[in-house]
């Protein structure tokens, strides 16, 4: 089980709903018109300014996401990481999309792109952010890109305790 810290949680603002364009196709990868999805978030980062990324994160995510529940910020020991690797901070979101399950992992890779993540070949390396899919409502998929809910998430505490101070869990 990984030791945690705990922190206030960063502040919450709505963004506008009107940031989600219009489209009636139903595609894994395009925007639906219809009905909104929950969907639940975590974050964490283990290099550099860890809590700048993560709240810039949040604030890029607030463009794909109408985030409604922010969980505190925890320091957790590395889980299945290479040796020396340091400490994460984590914290997940909740919220609602109009994305489409593919369309919103796209969305959190360019998010994670544009703040500087370079994905290696070394698995579980240290990274200056990540940002998983949990669950998109009660979404059940498996593709080579996406599986939901996320596969391993009620194995680790580190996401297990930031559902639960959001009430997801």
């Amino acid at each position: 089980m990984a030791s945690s810290k705990q922190s206030a949680p960063p502040a919450t603002t709505s963004a506008s709903s009107s940031r989600a364009p219009a489209t009636t196709s139903t595609s894994s990868r395009t925007i639906s018109a219809s009905t909104p999805e929950t969907v639940v978030i975590a974050l964490g980062s283990n290099l550099g300014d860890r809590a700048y990324f993560l709240r810039r994160a949040l604030h890029e995510l607030r463009d794909v996401v109408r985030i409604v529940r922010v969980s505190a910020i925890r320091e957790t020991a590395p889980v299945d990481a290479p040796p020396h690797s340091p400490p994460f901070l984590n914290m997940a979101v909740a919220g609602y999309t109009h994305l489409a399950p593919l369309a919103l992992l796209d969305a959190l890779l360019a998010i994670e792109r544009r703040l500087g993540r370079v994905r290696g070949s070394v698995r579980n390396a240290p990274r200056i952010i990540d940002l998983d899919l949990i669950f998109y409502g009660a979404h059940r998929m498996r593709t080579r890109a996406l599986t939901l809910p996320h596969p391993r998430f009620h194995e680790r505490e580190f996401v297990l305790a930031p559902l639960r101070d959001i009430g997801m869990w």
